[in-house]
């Protein structure tokens, strides 16, 4: 589905404007004083759990192809973790004739195992009137699935004929979702796994799109601040499709075609913000095969059953919103690792 002509840029235009205002606005998060980055990473061969064991010397860590020295290493895993677990229900990019099947799912995964969920999990509603976030986290997910009974997610008030299909209103009101938990979570401890249950928000992309470089620039604002922002909170995001393979089609994978960063406003297209694109460039996954949503849920959440935190202090920068693209590899074969693709430099050491 593509932006018809000016009609679309000029909404466009609107939408990354208020989007990106807000995002600027908010207190910068204090990090580490030599601007330390960490990364988690997981290991797998091509198929498989998480790769436990691995030590130090096994890793390599590349930032724009050169090697960086490891400043710290810890191997992870398990339930005492350090990690908080945020369980999106994305009721604005999904019809309403499946958030029913959607949220029986959800409350399958969170009643597994009676009910005990390996990482304190809170519950995030997005509908088009807001993001409720609920304030506590808690183990018990007999407790989370009563909860996600007493929230009323109805039909949502963006209708066909609001913009083309109210893609322009999904867009923004996504971004500006995801915005704001990353910004809540950067001023909390401990590594985030954000589970974000959609089929995903328009691309806003194609060959009938073209955007100025007013637009241009005003979208890769929205990058650097997303990116950003789920880097200092050590967030990892996975999207999980929740029509599986109902939703095999045209837009599957054409989020691959976005998955390089963005080095220069004269390159973006609105894709580079698609959830998807989004989920694997933080390090996380992009499950759309499956129909079984507590299953897909709990792949995700089995990524940290073995994972390594390794941090390096990046090279100084002298100017901001510089990409760096990062690369870790690792020294035994068979092996790949999975993490942040990358970052946007920062001149301020609280930043």
């Amino acid at each position: 589905m593509f932006i018809n002509a000016r009609l679309g840029l000029f909404l466009l235009l609107i939408l990354v404007c208020s989007v990106a205002a807000p995002a600027q606005q908010d207190k910068p998060v204090v990090q580490p004083a030599n601007g330390e980055i960490y990364l988690d990473v997981v290991v797998t061969a091509k198929s498989g759990p998480p790769v436990a064991g691995l030590q130090q010397q096994d890793f390599t860590l590349l930032d724009n192809k050169a090697p960086q020295a490891i400043t710290s290493f810890q191997a992870l895993g398990g339930s005492r973790a350090p990690i908080e677990v945020l369980l999106v229900i994305d009721a604005v990019n999904t019809n309403y004739e499946n958030l029913g099947y959607e949220r029986e799912q959800i409350g399958k995964f969170l009643r597994a195992d009676g009910g005990r969920l390996a990482f304190p999990t809170t519950l995030v509603v997005f509908t088009d009137t807001g993001t409720q976030i609920q304030e506590e986290f808690t183990s018990d997910g007999n407790a989370l699935s009563s909860t996600l009974e007493t929230y009323m997610v109805g039909l949502r008030n963006i209708r066909g004929s609001s913009g083309i299909y109210g893609a322009e209103e999904r867009f923004q009101l996504s971004i500006a979702a995801l915005e704001k938990l990353a910004a809540r979570e950067a001023g909390r401890p401990g590594r985030k796994i954000i589970l974000w249950v959609s089929p995903g928000w328009p691309f806003l992309s194609g060959p009938r799109v073209e955007l100025d470089s007013k637009q241009q620039k005003q979208l890769f604002t929205n990058i650097v601040v997303l990116s950003t922002q789920l880097r200092q909170a050590r967030a990892t995001l996975y999207s999980i499709d929740p029509l599986g393979v109902a939703d095999i089609g045209g837009r599957t994978f054409y989020y691959e075609e976005f998955l390089k960063g963005v080095s220069k406003a004269s390159q973006v297209q609105a894709g580079d913000l698609a959830l998807e694109v989004l989920a694997m460039q933080s390090g996380g996954q992009v499950l759309k095969s499956g129909n079984d949503i507590a299953v897909q849920l709990q792949k995700c959440v089995a990524d940290t059953e073995a994972y390594y935190e390794i941090s390096f202090v990046p090279p100084l920068a002298d100017q901001r919103d510089n990409y760096h693209k990062l690369e870790i590899r690792v020294a035994k074969p068979g092996l790949m690792a999975r993490t942040r693709q990358g970052y946007y430099t920062q001149t301020s050491p609280h930043e």
